[in-house]
């Protein structure tokens, strides 16, 4: 089992976030130390600690947050303009260890990212 993490105390409303999405697969929510103007996380709410340790049964899941994080950049009005992010380890950045999609946007990006 997963070591509880800040992700899974939001998802069980211990601690107050600034939730912008939820269905029964996941949560998306403000990041509290925000990249951009828009700054979105997206996470399962089953916890997968990060993407190296996704099976082939979490496909449907993978997708879903996508799918989700395109959603939330489309009604956010930034359909034509934003980065998708995912950190896998500590390595990659990677600082709470349950899976994560950041949703940036409301300004320019440059290549290569960091």
């Amino acid at each position: 089992m997963a070591e509880e993490t800040i992700f899974s105390k939001i998802i069980k409303r211990e601690i107050p976030a600034d939730i912008v999405y939820e269905d029964d697969k996941c949560l998306a929510f403000k990041d509290v130390n925000p990249q951009a103007p828009v700054h979105i996380l997206v996470i399962p709410k089953n916890t997968i600690v990060k993407l190296a340790d996704a099976q082939e049964a979490d496909a449907a899941l993978l997708g879903h947050l996508l799918l989700t994080a395109r959603k939330i950049a489309v009604s956010e009005g930034y359909a034509d303009g934003f980065r998708i992010v995912i950190n896998n380890g500590e390595k990659a950045g990677q600082t709470v260890f349950h899976l994560h999609v950041h949703l940036l946007a409301g300004r320019g990006f440059q290549w290569p990212p960091g």
